[in-house]
């Protein structure tokens, strides 16, 4: 969409990925991962402040955003840590500081956990990363996906709405939940809305969750203290098992703390990335 074009595109392994790059090509590269049901339009504020001073990469998911969505595509963990390795080969990026949301932070550590992609920094928001994940909308979806794809397009329209809504403490403005809801209205991205959801399994987490400890390089958590998708203690718990992780809690933020405390989250990661803070 014209107000965050990505004008490039990737074939992956999991199909065409739309993705831009912003900021000076010489400067030290960052790539931001999004979450689902969501794509990059999240990072939007966050990626033009890093862009004053770093190369970053943003990039929709197979199967979100703008990238590609088709019927029996691999849209699981394991697909999307597979196709953010291949991303990294494409833009002959050897270990970038990596910023991961929600899902984006399981794909970003299976990457590096089990395909060995070397980060320089990793900083994780709101991640998915430790049992028991899934809550009871997505347990339902995830075995009824069938059912709700032949939703009738108001109802499923409402039912995203509401959804995505949820992951905001404050309330999203009215225009942003309709640009983060827009992908998924088209017949195409209905039933991609709920493919993803089918093949979301914690499986992918608790392959890598007992490997944290092996993680050597700097790493930061940030957290939104009302985070209502996943609560701020599992943030403490994963802070316990990455040696020398530290926890940012981001006050009066929900899971999306981008949307929600935007200048708080930009702080914090310019700090991080910029190596001002371990």
């Amino acid at each position: 969409m014209d107000d965050w074009p990505l004008v490039e595109t990737f074939d992956s392994t999991s199909g065409e990925v739309r993705w831009n790059c912003l900021g000076d090509p010489d400067r030290e590269p960052v790539v931001l991962c999004h979450g689902t049901p969501f794509s990059s339009y999240v990072w939007r504020g966050i990626a033009r402040a890093l862009a004053r001073h770093h190369r970053v990469f943003v990039w929709d998911m197979p199967g979100y955003g703008a990238s590609a969505k088709t019927a029996g595509q691999d849209v699981s963990l394991a697909a999307q840590s597979h196709v953010l390795g291949e991303l990294l080969a494409h833009w002959r990026l050897a270990s970038p500081t990596v910023i991961a949301h929600d899902f984006g932070g399981a794909v970003a550590l299976r990457a590096h956990l089990l395909h060995d992609v070397p980060y320089r920094r990793l900083a994780l928001v709101d991640p998915v990363a430790l049992a028991p994940w899934g809550s009871p909308f997505f347990r339902l979806v995830g075995g009824n996906a069938e059912v709700f794809e032949a939703l009738p397009p108001a109802l499923h329209g409402a039912l995203v709405r509401e959804y995505v809504g949820s992951a905001s403490s404050p309330g999203l403005r009215p225009a942003t939940l309709d640009r983060l809801v827009a992908p998924w209205l088209s017949a195409d991205g209905q039933a991609a809305f709920y493919r993803q959801i089918a093949q979301a399994d914690q499986r992918y987490t608790d392959e890598i969750q007992d490997r944290y400890g092996e993680i050597d390089m700097p790493v930061l958590v940030c957290w939104g203290a009302d985070d209502a998708w996943i609560p701020v203690d599992r943030g403490h718990e994963l802070v316990g098992r990455i040696p020398g992780a530290r926890l940012e809690v981001i006050p009066g933020a929900g899971h999306l703390v981008q949307e929600d405390a935007p200048a708080d989250l930009a702080a914090t990661l310019l700090d991080f990335v910029l190596g001002q803070v371990e």
